[in-house]
């Protein structure tokens, strides 16, 4: 798992999110697709590294608001960036709950997992997870893409998810790769921190437990996300092909550039 999470300054989350076994017995190649948080917080020296992962697409799943609190450092010239201007938010919807509602851990749990029931179906991520793989099935053989949203987990999860469904990977590793995000993100260590600043920030006095759900991921709300889809659509395939228009020549294309027989 290691070799997968590329350690940056300043941008969390960063990993490459290739590298799995498919059940037709091929391996999603390395340093084609990657996975993170926003680049607001990105230096001098993650800049330099980011150059060289040879990235020539960001699709930023972050609302306006967000982009317009923390605007990107990273990419310059060097990728095309896709965003979306839709769903224009003044602050984030977890921040809201958190200051109406007087939560604990499990009301804070319970948000997050009912979020994943309206995650895939919100018009601005299927705008931009359409894009993902409209423009992903597009690139040339060694041109590489990454996928981000704020922390790099929840939006970016399920497109990451979906992204590997397609290409063959297995339920436990899509698990695994979407569970790395509490190592990746170094939720543990991260948790007191963040706490105090979010306390301080919307004047409450909450234990860690509130907040380590909008900081890392549980393995139920990925299979919440997914089992939404399936009960509202069929199957992930069908929500593929009829939300995301993930047709079968744009599958067999992203097979065609992101399978290999190693």
């Amino acid at each position: 798992m290691q070799d997968r999470i590329k350690p940056l300054e300043g941008v969390r989350n960063f990993r490459d999110f290739g590298g799995y076994t498919t059940a037709s017995g091929q391996k999603i190649k390395h340093g084609l697709l990657y996975r993170s948080g926003h680049y607001a917080e990105a230096t001098a020296e993650d800049m330099a590294v980011l150059e060289g992962f040879g990235i020539v697409l960001q699709v930023d799943l972050r609302r306006p608001d967000e982009r317009e609190r923390q605007p990107g450092k990273w990419p310059g010239e060097t990728a095309q960036v896709v965003v979306n201007d839709g769903g224009r938010e003044q602050d984030a919807p977890h921040h809201r709950f958190l200051q109406k509602v007087e939560a604990n851990a499990e009301t804070a749990s319970e948000w997050m997992n009912d979020y994943y029931r309206q995650a895939p179906f919100k018009p601005h991520h299927v705008a931009l997870y359409t894009e993902w793989f409209d423009r992903l099935a597009g690139l040339g053989e060694t041109e590489a893409a990454v996928i981000n949203c704020t922390a790099g987990k929840d939006r970016t999860g399920i497109a990451c998810a979906l992204t590997k469904h397609i290409l063959g990977a297995d339920e436990a590793d899509i698990v695994s790769d979407y569970l790395l995000t509490n190592e990746a993100a170094g939720v543990a260590e991260r948790l007191p921190e963040a706490t105090q600043y979010f306390n301080e920030m919307l004047g409450k006095n909450y234990d860690a437990e509130v907040y380590q759900p909008f900081m890392g991921v549980r393995e139920r709300y990925l299979h919440t996300a997914i089992n939404t889809i399936k009960a509202e659509t069929g199957s992930l395939d069908a929500y593929l092909s009829d939300v995301l228009d993930v047709t079968e020549t744009k599958r067999d294309a992203l097979k065609a550039r992101l399978l290999s027989e190693d």
